[in-house]
């Protein structure tokens, strides 16, 4: 008898058909994005070499906004073929990796091991949901509030917002029965929006607060000759975010309130906590003393020499990370193989470094100068405070279009800060205005930068719930951070 075999595919083997459809879609579009600028005319003053170089950059660029491979593995395959095309010489495209910024930012991943590893970060939330979590809003603030902190030497959003902040509220949100579903809104969809909209704040107020953003102080210094110093960053940011901290959350209170409104099991869940935590360990003393170390040393590091008279010279805030690194692995706090086994910093590691030196190769080649001219003449008509809220405007909202922060600079930032230069604006205003911007622009969607997909993720809110109450939201954070931001530069000296 003749065996049957069933010509209907399981539905593993259709799921693995239709993710292998859409990944070969996507590779269609990376790669044809190249090759439609390979196939444009060299504009004149403009070398082949570069042009290449440009199709590669925007390849790379898509490639990790669409991910048909990881982006840490697209920004390699960018970086190979760089190489491999002579759009630049392998030492001239492997030399972001040495770039004191890319392990400013390994180290820091670093730190953030050791703040999960010791129980501080856990412990930091919840003396704070002990101290204001009686309400529901207070329990917002309070774990926003452990954001903050953290973001204050902690680069990771991942491991900050999803791998702290995350795991504490959904607990909070279980305790009282709320789950995704019908149960929902009582606590748990409140806290999901208010968490993820200050994880977006405290990205802007901090150097440290995401990794792009040591990409947008180098670029600032690299086109407008300002110098974005860890503590710079934190006084620009200190006033509009302090204010936006503290609106947006009521914002969203009253625009997506929870049914639960006090909060004192919350209170209670955190007492029992931190009594079955105990005093602090060893381990969390001594990470409580890098921490201390670290942010110290990054917001006074490039005033020591005025500081002590010219003894000692400015401390570049890599040092300062190397530094902190040293002393955990010193103490005992990480081991080698805690550093070998993070994972996502490594990931970060290859991705920035390669990114970054494409990005500014691409600058040297004079590419994004002419993009710069051209797109000025979209504003020459209008006066410069006009032409720079229209051009900010462009820009925040372009966000749509990216799945992370630091795409989202690598191809904008310079662009847009060239032009806004040729506009007549004060270098800082426009550095400042963009870098912030930068951050705050990710509040848009579920996909807006590294935390988002965690909370959206938790099934507690509605993707149109989502993308509406980040919309709202975009209004006022843009205008606390170029009327108050503006103002409090203004009174600074700055602009």
């Amino acid at each position: 008898m003749n065996s049957y075999i069933d010509p209907v595919a399981s539905p593993e083997e259709e799921s693995a058909g239709s993710a292998l459809k859409i990944r070969i879609i996507k590779w269609a579009v990376v790669l044809l994005s190249a090759f439609a600028i390979a196939l444009i005319p060299v504009p004149s003053g403009i070398t082949a070499q570069s042009w290449r170089l440009l199709a590669i950059f925007v390849a790379t660029i898509i490639g990790s906004i669409l991910r048909p491979v990881p982006s840490g593995a697209m920004v390699l395959l960018g970086v190979t073929a760089t190489a491999l095309l002579n759009a630049l010489p392998i030492d001239q495209a492997l030399k972001g990796y040495a770039d004191p910024i890319v392990w400013l930012v390994l180290a820091a991943f670093f730190i953030s091991r050791g703040m999960i590893k010791t129980g501080l970060g856990r412990r930091i939330a919840l003396l704070f949901i002990r101290a204001i979590g009686h309400h529901s809003l207070g329990l917002g603030y309070a774990l926003a509030s452990t954001d903050v902190v953290l973001a204050s030497v902690v680069p990771s959003t991942g491991a900050r917002s999803g791998g702290i902040v995350f795991p504490i509220a959904k607990s909070l949100a279980e305790t009282y029965e709320s789950r995704p579903g019908p149960t929902a809104r009582r606590l748990g969809a409140f806290l999901t929006v208010q968490l993820y909209q200050c994880d977006v704040i405290a990205c802007a107020m901090f150097l440290t607060g995401q990794a792009s953003n040591v990409i947008i102080a180098k670029f600032a210094l690299q086109e407008a000759g300002i110098e974005l110093t860890y503590s710079r960053w934190l006084v620009g940011a200190i006033v509009p975010g302090l204010v936006s901290f503290a609106l947006i959350p009521l914002l969203i209170y009253r625009l997506f309130p929870p049914e639960i409104k006090h909060t004192p099991a919350a209170a209670e869940f955190a007492r029992e906590e931190l009594l079955r935590l105990g005093p602090m360990t060893w381990g969390e003393k001594m990470m409580l003393a890098v921490f201390a170390l670290v942010a110290l040393l990054w917001i006074i590091g490039d005033k020591m020499p005025l500081i002590t008279g010219g003894r000692i010279p400015a401390i570049h805030y890599a040092v300062v990370a190397l530094v902190g690194i040293c002393v955990l692995l010193f103490s005992g706090v990480l081991d080698w193989e805690d550093l070998i086994r993070e994972r996502g910093a490594w990931d970060v590691f290859i991705w920035y470094g390669g990114l970054v030196r494409m990005a500014e190769a691409l600058g040297e080649t004079g590419i994004t100068k002419r993009f710069a001219d051209s797109t000025a003449l979209l504003t020459s008509n209008m006066v410069w405070w006009t032409a720079l809220i229209v051009l900010l405007l462009i820009y925040f909202y372009a966000h749509y279009g990216f799945a992370s922060i630091t795409a989202h600079v690598t191809a904008m930032y310079i662009p847009f800060l060239i032009v806004i230069l040729k506009g007549g604006v004060s270098p800082m205003l426009a550095v400042l205005s963009l870098a912030y911007l930068s951050n705050l622009s990710a509040s848009l969607t579920n996909y807006g930068t590294t935390p988002a997909p965690i909370w959206f993720g938790a099934g507690y809110v509605k993707l149109r719930t989502w993308w509406w109450l980040g919309l709202i939201v975009s209004i006022p954070n843009i205008l606390i951070w170029t009327g108050v931001g503006f103002l409090w530069w203004k009174i600074l000296g700055w602009i």
